[in-house]
């Protein structure tokens, strides 16, 4: 009950602004690690050997931490340790957050404000935003929307109900090492070498079940479910990376729509697989129906997850 305890709140009140949320512990720990690190490694090799240090240790001291939290809590009281369980659970999910941050990209475009549109958009994307046109702009937030399903949503939660929090800030601890350093360039390629493959590791199975999830919701809400399927099973493994293509392709299919293409990142243009068949053509309503299916698919796989859990 503690992860279905932990969805509920997170979907009524989202991450609060302003408090020591888990995962920005976590990113200074991993900055603090990282700039003592390279004191010492000067070569490829030894920023390879640094990179697995860096991820080991980060990923050990925050499953160790939540885990010696929640002993001390449990030895204190077991209602204060069940509390502790379900508030760090929630931590790490993302459901109202990426909804909202989303929505507020839809709300700019339906008012004709495209220069907020592109600042809004900014927050939750890495590409250069202030030239995009409302169609571009629409493809980054429904891009955003469909590849965080599985990493902020159905992946932390998958871990969640196999080994509770201390599993979940594990699953985040990686996956925000791979966000900080697990980057192929110059700067990151040795270093971030092994935080990369965890993440990939760690989210191999949770990108295939979001694929699916994806589906099924797309079918539960009247869109484009055979093609969803269709186009899930074709581009899931366009990407570089093994996993973060899968919920793209399923939601392209779905709404009918292509992802992927040109994008600039500080200036430099970068060409992306695409995802889908491009049918219809991108809309702001296309944003809104990408996170009416990301909804259903974080409860769809509440739902699955928790009889899985049961039956287990």
């Amino acid at each position: 009950m503690e992860v279905v305890l932990a969805y509920l709140l997170d979907l009524l009140i989202g991450d609060p602004e302003g408090y020591p949320h888990p995962v920005r512990i976590i990113g200074r720990v991993i900055s603090h690690l990282e700039s003592i690190l390279r004191k010492y490694a000067k070569s490829d090799r030894a920023l390879k050997i640094a990179g697995f240090i860096l991820c080991g240790l980060t990923v050990t001291l925050a499953f160790a931490a939540t885990y010696v939290l929640l002993y001390i809590a449990g030895l204190i009281h077991p209602y204060l340790k069940y509390a502790f369980d379900v508030l760090i659970i929630y931590t790490c999910l993302a459901t109202k957050d990426l909804g909202k941050a989303a929505g507020k990209v839809y709300e700019a475009l339906t008012k004709g404000d495209i220069v907020e549109a592109r600042r809004r958009l900014s927050y939750i994307v890495s590409r250069d935003t202030d030239r995009l046109d409302v169609e571009n702009i629409s493809r980054g937030a429904i891009e955003t929307v469909a590849e965080n399903i599985s990493d902020g949503i159905i992946a932390p939660m998958f871990y969640a109900f196999i080994g509770g929090a201390p599993l979940a800030i594990f699953y985040k601890a990686a996956s925000t090492l791979d966000s900080m350093v697990g980057y192929r360039n110059e700067k990151y390629l040795d270093l971030g070498f092994a935080s990369a493959k965890l993440d990939d590791i760690l989210n191999f199975i949770p990108a295939r079940i979001t694929g699916f999830l994806i589906v099924i919701a797309a079918f539960l809400l009247g869109y484009d479910y055979k093609n969803s399927w269709r186009i899930f099973l074709r581009d899931r493994l366009k990407h570089q990376s093994p996993n973060s293509a899968h919920g793209e392709a399923a939601v392209a299919g779905a709404l009918n729509i292509q992802l992927g293409g040109l994008n600039y990142y500080f200036g430099k243009p970068e060409i992306k697989p695409t995802l889908g068949d491009g049918k219809e053509k991108i809309t702001p309503q296309h944003i809104k129906d990408s996170i009416r299916i990301m909804y259903m698919t974080s409860f769809l796989g509440l739902v699955v997850f928790y009889i899985g859990r049961r039956l287990m």
